[in-house]
């Protein structure tokens, strides 16, 4: 099994498309549903043997959530604060701009 390029807490962005957004969780390999994968136009459509990343996401107009194969990400440079609404709730950001998670106990 491929280990994971991207960890919980890094910035990424879409290769292809225009949004970026925070690592919040990992598969190992594709874990979403078969009508997920063959809605993806099939010329662009990933492996399904590759780590799958969910991620706090957003584009000019909304922030939603993603789910988003290794091959189409690259690594988000710009700086940029996200304002993505669940971000402080997961994660806290250091002095350098990093995040980092929030990991809450539940009992």
């Amino acid at each position: 099994m491929k280990e994971a390029k991207y960890s919980v807490g890094e910035v990424v962005r879409h290769r292809i498309y225009p949004f970026r957004g925070i690592v919040y969780d990992v598969d190992p390999e594709f874990a979403n549903t078969e009508e997920w994968w063959l809605s993806i136009p099939e010329e662009i459509r990933p492996r399904k043997d590759q780590p799958f990343y969910h991620l706090l996401a957003e584009n000019d107009e909304t922030e939603y959530i993603a789910y988003v194969s290794e091959q189409n990400l690259l690594p988000d440079e710009t700086g940029k604060p996200l304002r993505h609404p669940q971000v402080d709730e997961m994660f806290t950001e250091d002095e350098d701009g990093r995040y980092h998670a929030v990991f809450l106990d539940r009992h």
